[in-house]
């Protein structure tokens, strides 16, 4: 390892009665790894634990003058492996033997170095453990991750399909940038596959070994946001019983995908902002900074640009977010993928409720075409999925995708057509289907979360 190069990853913690050892040791780790903190006192080893995010500890064996059987340094293991049991510890004496060497590997240790060490057995030792550091925390970040990664997220993927020439500029667009790590902004109407993008840009990047992780920004309220985002440390408020890394932290060399990022409060814009700018964060409750390398998606139905002029949105996270800009388009400027998209969704439903010999004529499908989709690609796949369950013969009609949630029922004046009525009409539906979420009753409606919320209010709807 050439010392000129970037320092590596990794907080290392010294523990020796020995000052001169620890300054010895620190000096030279130094020149290879930016985090390396030293103890003389291995009873005040637990406040390093509660300040930094120590992976590798570097412990004597022997703290007692006289005594040389290690009997100290494994009561200590003991007592680091409590505090934390995934930290790696490579033991250190001045008596080395093979008895002891095996007793320490037994006893919990990874490994076993003699003092006084040669420098370049030392750093090989070090890097070996970093590296198995930097696994394991792969390991527990993809199981920390599995909560916000679908598996069928590949499979998904596969529905990204159209020959519409609106759908192939786009996916043309998405093939240029994928390969890269610009910060990618997809507007576009609601239900358009704004997510499913982000899937596929994901997917066909370098990055795609790992979760892609997601955080709907409007399903979160602003007082868990940055518990969402950064993480926190436990005990860092009341409900904090324990540690939990935040999205930012599981979505390191990978990619962040924030979606409704319209529905970001100013306060939070600015704690996000600095994140971009900086690629470092800190978990609450905690004062030790975490680096992080993420590739940024954000996706919006919301007319960020208006709202840059009227003050509710950073003109600079705006900029900072939109490298390159994507706009989806809806259903009606792709309608030359219907086919393509019945056959994706209508394959996937017929398996999943044992229907496999339902078909759908090409006549059905050419009417199909013709009728109102304001729901975009999601309205549409929900057409497809309630004819399948409620389907009784084996050929589907185009009828059978009429969406019967938002008929306007007869009021009591049945000759009325009063836009006001059928407006609050189909908003107390929406919010019944929805049992009161406003987030996804606005999807249903079509319209973004402040549009429905101001609805609510002039209309008097609870």
């Amino acid at each position: 390892m050439d010392p000129l190069q970037d320092f590596q990853d990794g907080n290392i913690l010294i523990v020796d009665d020995d000052a001169g050892i620890l300054t010895s040791a620190q000096l030279f780790l130094k020149q290879y790894y930016s985090k390396v903190y030293v103890e003389l006192n291995p009873q005040k080893i637990s406040n390093h634990f509660k300040k930094h995010l120590i992976d590798i500890v570097l412990l004597d064996m022997n703290f007692q003058k006289g005594k040389n059987d290690g009997d100290d340094g494994f009561g200590v293991l003991q007592e680091i492996l409590k505090i934390q049991s995934n930290t790696l510890v490579i033991f250190m004496t001045a008596y080395g033997d093979i008895d002891m060497a095996v007793k320490a590997l037994k006893c919990g240790a990874i490994d076993f170095i003699t003092k006084p060490w040669k420098n370049e057995k030392f750093l090989t030792t070090m890097e070996t453990a970093i590296k198995l550091a930097e696994s394991r925390k792969q390991v527990a970040d993809l199981k920390n991750s599995r909560q916000y990664y679908s598996e069928n997220e590949a499979k998904d993927v596969e529905g990204f399909v159209g020959r519409a020439p609106e759908f192939v500029r786009v996916k043309q667009a998405l093939d240029k940038v994928a390969a890269t790590d610009a910060n990618i902004l997809l507007l576009g109407e609601n239900g358009t596959g704004k997510g499913l993008a982000a899937k596929y840009i994901h997917q066909n990047s370098a990055r795609s070994e790992r979760s892609m992780i997601t955080i709907d920004m409007g399903a979160i309220s602003e007082t868990i946001f940055e518990s969402e985002l950064f993480g926190h440390e436990k005990g860092a408020f009341t409900d904090a019983i324990q540690l939990k890394k935040g999205r930012l932290e599981l979505a390191h060399k990978s990619t962040l995908f924030l979606d409704e990022i319209g529905n970001l409060s100013l306060a939070s814009q600015a704690k996000l902002l600095s994140v971009l700018q900086n690629q470092k964060f800190t978990r609450l409750g905690s004062n030790e900074e975490i680096s992080v390398d993420i590739r940024l998606i954000c996706a919006t139905n919301m007319p960020l640009y208006e709202m840059v002029e009227q003050g509710t949105f950073r003109e600079d996270l705006l900029y900072r977010i939109n490298t390159v800009e994507v706009k989806m388009p809806s259903l009606a400027e792709r309608l030359p993928d219907i086919p393509l998209l019945m056959q994706h969704f209508l394959s996937e439903y017929k398996f999943k409720y044992k229907k496999t010999t339902l078909t759908i004529a090409e006549l059905e499908m050419e009417k199909l075409k013709r009728m109102n989709w304001p729901g975009n690609i999601r309205e549409f796949q929900h057409a497809i999925e309630r004819a399948v369950i409620l389907a009784d013969g084996i050929k589907l009609l185009a009828s059978d995708f009429q969406s019967s949630r938002f008929k306007v029922e007869k009021f009591s004046n049945a000759d009325s057509l009063d836009l006001k009525q059928m407006e609050i009409t189909f908003i107390k539906k929406a919010m019944a289907l929805h049992d009161g979420n406003i987030t996804h009753a606005a999807k249903e409606l079509g319209i973004d979360r402040l549009a429905l919320h101001r609805r609510l209010e002039k209309y008097g709807i609870q």
